[in-house]
């Protein structure tokens, strides 16, 4: 079969690619994190602790993005966007991930909101 009979490869260009990860740890032409990038990832590690901490008891499942690509509303629970930031710290990018299925908006908040809970929570202590 002629590759011209073939439908167009929908990653083509794509630096997110699933496949390239096929091709394994030096598959791709990812930049690791710099410093400032991995410090930025680790205190976010260490936040997102807080936040589950303190929100999961009070009935919030995770947290909601704002995604500027397609302007949708993304519902990360606390598991899967752990997951995501260690891949980040870990691989230097996120894969794609399927999104969460039938979420209830109510049983998550976004991150501004989890700082401020977590500061006026903390500043009682």
């Amino acid at each position: 079969m002629s590759p011209d009979a073939l439908p167009p490869d929908p990653f083509a260009g794509d630096p997110h690619d699933p496949a390239l990860s096929l091709d394994g740890p030096d598959g791709g032409d990812q930049d690791g994190l710099s410093e400032a990038e991995r410090d930025e990832v680790v205190a976010d590690l260490a936040d997102l602790a807080v936040y589950q901490a303190l929100l999961e008891a009070r009935g919030v499942r995770g947290i909601v993005v704002d995604c500027g690509d397609c302007g949708e509303q993304h519902f990360h629970e606390w598991s899967l966007l752990r997951a995501s930031l260690q891949q980040l710290l870990d691989e230097g990018q996120m894969r794609p991930h399927e999104p969460a299925f039938d979420p209830d908006p109510t049983s998550y908040v976004t991150w501004e909101y989890c700082r401020g809970y977590a500061d006026a929570v903390l500043s009682d202590s």
